[in-house]
């Protein structure tokens, strides 16, 4: 047993780590084989104070989505994509006939789409960031698409952009311990852009007195400008640096520890070479909760580096931002509240219906500088008595409410709502991670940080990377099951690098269920370990 502890981002040791996992195998009940398959409503979490038997919630809404979305049989449908896209091609072409089909067309739908389409709410649907939604957002979210306000202006939205105004007060209140400012976005790539727009406007205004919004970049700093991340920061950071104009070289990776989080020296030391070189330090940016492994960057020492070369500190939780819903985990994002700005995906460790995405920021004006004045959206005159100016609010203009279905979650759960669901996700975890250390037929990549756990089989008779990346494509194809894969970064790069991923986002899940899955990939693995793999 080799689990490592992570103090400094307040990941638990291993003796806490077993102590969950053996929590979690005695709270949840076997699972019944010959049980029938759970509807939607019954995969509803009970509200706080409301424990024993799954909350069955009587609004019209959820049962409507109880009877139109079948509980899932399977993950994903069989055969791989070439004959999938002749399912469709076959089932749904053309595409705008010459007469309508009327009723007809969306009853195809219905019947097509549950079948034909990768369950997020399956039990072996766990390759991904991609969690099961919860009916109650299900539920607001179609109420949305009945009344269909846009968020460009308080004339085709009203209660949605106050609405939008709670939610971006009561996370970044979360985040920061003050209400700062926000927008609602699509997920972690339209935030990680907006910050490093900001962070590269401010850089430009204080190191070169000019005003980019108004007159772009000034000569004397293109080139000059760079962006210090994790060398497994999200991809997203340098195609928003190519898009803002300061090009994918800009992002300089700052080494790893061998548990994925960056190396605080090794930032303190490349932040100095970069300023005795005489260019310009935009952003630090921290990851909180890495695609992979979960890994969470230390903070608070990250922090440290960006105010020592006065650099905007961005944290990219769109992952990890999650446990801001948490009372025990919540303590895993110290450092958090230093940031000027953080994402958050609550589509990922939140339950939201895609998309859900928040960019929050520390400084209440931070946002001013998107702000713009259009006279048939938002006038002077409106503005003066009392109607407020949406455009400040995102890059985008016309915008769905999608406050409107984080708000209603969070008021059915309640954080002891989420921690409990946290708390399950951790447990399974721990439970999946302690089977692989113990079963000699598997690897344990590293302890896992959050709720993803990265693995292998190990092969006996075929090359290792082979043999794993067939057994994710026999399930697939089979559509038994959707398990993800990676490789290890720097020095581990090469032959037998590539391992397999659990990412374990439905609350739901039984040991029993995922013993089961485990036993799949285990089978599966040993039908592919041949010399010829």
């Amino acid at each position: 047993m080799n689990w490592a502890a992570q103090p400094e981002s307040g990941a638990p040791d291993e003796a806490s780590v077993l102590a969950t996992a053996a929590a979690y195998a005695g709270a949840v009940a076997p699972a019944d084989a010959a049980a029938e398959a759970p509807t939607v409503a019954e995969l509803l979490p009970a509200p706080a104070g409301d424990e024993g038997a799954p909350h069955q919630d009587g609004s019209a809404l959820l049962q409507m989505l109880g009877a139109l979305v079948p509980a899932p049989v399977r993950p994903l449908p069989p055969g791989g994509p070439a004959a999938l896209a002749e399912r469709v091609n076959r089932e749904f072409t053309p595409v705008l006939p010459e007469l309508g089909l009327g009723p007809a067309s969306l009853d195809a739908l219905a019947g097509f789409l549950p079948e034909q389409t990768v369950r997020s709410a399956h039990p072996r649907t766990v390759a991904h960031l991609h969690c099961p939604p919860d009916p109650v957002a299900m539920a607001a979210d179609t109420l949305v698409g009945v009344l269909g306000p846009s968020q460009d202006s308080w004339d085709q939205s009203a209660a949605p952009s106050a609405m939008e105004d709670e939610v971006v007060a009561a996370f970044s209140t979360l985040a920061f311990g003050a209400a700062g400012a926000g927008s609602i976005t699509t997920g972690g790539t339209e935030s990680n852009h907006l910050a490093l727009l900001l962070a590269r406007d401010e850089a430009v205004r204080r190191g070169f007195g000019v005003e980019p919004a108004a007159d772009g970049l000034p000569p004397t700093a293109c080139g000059r400008l760079r962006i210090l991340a994790s060398a497994l920061g999200h991809f997203s950071l340098a195609r928003a640096a190519a898009q803002l104009g300061l090009g994918e070289r800009a992002v300089i990776p700052v080494p790893v520890l061998p548990d994925h989080r960056l190396d605080p020296r090794a930032l303190a030391r490349i932040a100095a070479e970069v300023t005795a070189r005489g260019e310009r330090i935009a952003a630090v940016v921290a990851t909180a909760g890495t695609t992979d492994a979960g890994a969470i960057d230390p903070l608070a020492a990250c922090a440290k580096t960006a105010r020592a070369h006065g650099a905007w500190f961005h944290v990219d939780a769109a992952y990890g931002g999650g446990l801001l819903l948490s009372d025990v985990r919540r303590s895993m994002l110290a450092g958090l509240e230093l940031a000027d700005s953080a994402s958050v995906d609550l589509h990922k460790l939140g339950w939201q219906t895609i998309p859900a995405g928040l960019l929050l920021t520390r400084d209440p004006t931070a946002l001013g500088p998107l702000a713009r004045r259009v006279a048939y959206l938002s006038d002077l005159d409106d503005e003066a008595e009392g109607y407020p100016n949406l455009l400040g609010r995102s890059l985008r203009t016309t915008r769905r409410a999608d406050a409107v279905k984080i708000l209603a979650a969070c008021r059915h759960h309640g954080r002891s709502g989420y921690t409990r669901m946290i708390e399950s996700c951790f447990g399974q975890a721990a439970y999946v991670a302690a089977h692989f250390e113990a079963d000699p037929r598997f690897e344990l990549a590293l302890p896992p940080a959050l709720t993803t756990v990265l693995f292998r089989y190990r092969a006996r008779r075929g090359d290792p990377d082979r043999v794993n990346a067939a057994v994710r494509r026999d399930l697939l194809a089979a559509g038994k099951a959707v398990i993800g894969r990676t490789r290890l970064p720097e020095p581990a790069a090469g032959p037998g690098s590539l391992r397999l991923k659990l990412t374990l986002l439905r609350p739901q899940t039984t040991s029993a269920e995922l013993d089961a899955l485990l036993d799949l990939i285990a089978q599966s693995a040993a039908d592919r370990d041949h010399p010829g793999t």
